[in-house]
């Protein structure tokens, strides 16, 4: 209890703290064009009702929480799940996607990651190319990558999900290749006296040190893997999904949608890290460890 006490009066605070900052910053943003609208209707409203009114526009430039709240209530809770307007729905698509891409990453990390620690050429070889790939702007490769699959038949999920792939790989690699890497020299000395090849050696001492790398990188990348879902939605004109609902948001000016799509993409993506660490804690736990 005191441990979630410790956890949940820090994350709270912080909280309050940003509720309240983004309170004073919609009133700020808000209110020239409510002083606008108040002149050209010939209304003098005193200081109270001129920040109701900066908090209450059908389309502010930047949306009270109260207002983003009620808007991923409605679209979350009170409209069905099947409707192109429902978060549910929009959010499942991304997921679909998201998940898929976010297999393919940690498959393709993990397995750049093997290839690194034992072959000494792709260490010194690959190793560079991987991190300048991430140096290029995923919304240059998003388009490349859509255009290029298109022309050869493929559409749908699997070039939102490879874009996905590609910001959800690196993180995995990099993480794995750092836990296998990880057993002190003591111990693969203690192994090389036991007379282990060297797949024993990976699968009972590099593997198991690896493990708590990887479901650490797991939690980046599966955020990433979201992130990529979206931005891959943009330049393929999406009817669904999270990315979708921006466009659409974007489009007519809808600025409570934007953030409530945004919300919700948060949502996604927390609920996501959580289910990585409980599964992360799972296996570490079946492996033998213990709670620190």
């Amino acid at each position: 209890m005191d441990s979630f006490r410790d956890k949940l009066v820090p994350v709270t605070s912080i909280l309050a703290g940003v509720v309240v900052v983004w309170y004073v910053f919609a009133v700020i943003l808000n209110a020239p064009f409510q002083r606008d609208l108040d002149r050209r209707a010939n209304e003098t409203p005193g200081i109270v009702e001129f920040i109701g009114k900066t908090m209450s526009q059908p389309k502010p430039t930047l949306p009270a929480p109260h207002q983003v709240a009620v808007n991923f209530f409605e679209n979350t809770f009170l409209r069905s799940v099947t409707s192109n307007r429902s978060l549910v729905y929009n959010a499942w698509v991304t997921l679909s996607s998201t998940l898929l891409g976010f297999a393919f990453g940690t498959a393709l990390g993990i397995v750049i990651a093997v290839g690194i620690v034992h072959v000494a050429t792709l260490d010194r070889s690959l190793m560079p190319w991987i991190i300048a790939s991430q140096t290029i702007p995923i919304l240059a490769v998003a388009p490349m990558i859509i255009v290029v699959l298109a022309a050869i038949g493929v559409t749908g999920l699997i070039p939102k999900a490879l874009i996905s792939t590609y910001l959800s790989f690196f993180p995995v690699a990099v993480g794995t290749v750092k836990g296998l890497r990880s057993p002190e020299l003591t111990h693969l000395d203690l192994m090389h006296t036991y007379n282990a090849s060297l797949s024993q050696t990976f699968w009972k001492l590099r593997v198991p040190a690896s493990v708590p790398f990887l479901f650490t990188s797991m939690k980046v990348a599966v955020a990433a893997s979201l992130v990529g879902a979206i931005v891959g939605e943009l330049p393929t004109g999406a009817v669904a999904g999270i990315g979708a609902k921006l466009l659409a948001g974007a489009y007519y000016s809808q600025t409570i949608d934007i953030w409530s799509a945004l919300v919700a993409g948060s949502v996604v993506a927390a609920l996501l890290v959580m289910v990585v660490g409980i599964a992360g804690r799972l296996v570490d736990r079946a492996m033998g460890g213990r709670p620190a």
